[in-house]
């Protein structure tokens, strides 16, 4: 029994809530393995799995593009009405991604697809996607707004960041080892993945997004639609002052995407940040197991660095968000809290 009085039929999966992971790859393998283009000369493509963002020859550079959207992060907001947030998790989620090879961000585009237009609405977002390019130091060069009311009941959001890093700077990944620490930088809460999974739970509960419940400041709504942190300025100013052999965004997947880090290491978080209060709110209501938590969500912890033992302790010191959660062994997979392996695969 639970908040509502109803009983859960079921212990909510991702799956359950119509998100499949494991699905979602073997579709992105499908599309991958259709794309036969190559382009020779400057602007060709540096060919290498599990980036979070592409890698495009040009010269003694290496140019960087992402691209992501904010998800049914969407229908929050358009239910509490607040539409001035989800501009900056749009930026966020396409900078952060670009951040994890080194590079750093300097452009970005948008595209909008909506039934109906709606000026309040686009002024809002629009102020949205101001404040995040001023968090990351970027522009927003353009974008493009489709109306498409055979196609789309609504709106929805995404982006394309551009983004640069000299070609001795990049990082990959490859370079992770046995004996790196694992740092994790706090998250300001569910950030833009999960929120179908996060929205079923309570609503099958019978919980309503504007209403206020026990161990959460702010409505259930207002707590889902904290904007995604933006790990820009911080994550540069890491790599000037330390060496670093890993950036891991956790969005989509949670600790699963550690593994885009060399696989031939096992990542072991033996000391998790504490979950935002938010994530313990999902988990009771929907009663789900900690290995789904840890595969949908991300937590508490926003962004991992993966350094040197000396490197890591240096960079805990210096940033108050930032926390050593784990060590890198020899093995493969992910782990949690010193137990069995959660994750072998990405």
């Amino acid at each position: 029994m639970f908040g509502r009085g109803l009983v859960m039929e079921k212990d909510w999966t991702y799956s359950k809530s119509g998100v499949d992971i494991d699905k979602k790859s073997c579709v992105i393998a499908a599309l991958v393995g259709g794309l036969k283009c190559s382009r020779d000369g400057v602007g060709r493509v540096m060919h290498a799995k599990n980036l979070f963002a592409g890698l495009i020859d040009f010269g003694d550079k290496y140019l960087t593009m992402a691209t992501d959207g904010v998800g049914t992060k969407i229908l929050v907001a358009k239910e509490l009405g607040i539409w001035d947030t989800i501009g900056i998790d749009c930026i966020a989620m396409n900078v952060n991604d670009t951040i994890c090879v080194g590079a750093e961000p300097v452009s970005f585009v948008d595209y909008i697809a909506v039934d109906k237009p709606d000026e309040k609405i686009f002024e809002s977002i629009g102020c949205g996607l101001s404040e995040g390019a001023i968090l990351s130091n970027i522009e927003v060069a353009g974008g493009e707004v489709a109306i498409l009311p055979e196609m789309v009941n609504g709106l929805d959001i995404s982006g394309t960041c551009l983004g640069y890093v000299s070609k001795d700077k990049v990082i990959t990944g490859s370079k992770c080892s046995k004996g790196d620490l694992i740092v994790s930088l706090k998250s300001s809460g569910i950030h833009s993945n999960g929120l179908t999974l996060a929205r079923k739970v309570f609503e099958s509960a019978g919980y309503k997004l504007t209403e206020k419940i026990s161990g959460l400041s702010k409505s259930i709504g207002e707590e889902l639609l904290i904007p995604t942190e933006i790990y820009v300025k911080q994550i540069l100013d890491i790599l000037k002052k330390y060496t670093v052999h890993g950036l891991v965004d956790i969005t989509g997947g949670g600790l699963r995407n550690i593994l885009r880090m060399n696989p031939r290491c096992r990542y072991n978080i033996n000391d998790p940040i504490k979950p935002n209060p938010i994530f313990k709110k999902i988990q009771e209501i929907g009663n789900i197991s900690m290995k789904e938590a840890y595969q949908t969500f991300n937590m508490g912890m926003g962004f991992d660095i993966i350094a040197p033992e000396e490197d890591a302790e240096s960079i805990v010191k210096e940033w108050k968000n930032a926390k050593i959660t784990g060590v890198v062994e020899d093995g493969e997979g992910v782990s949690c809290n010193s137990g069995s392996v959660l994750y072998d695969h990405y």
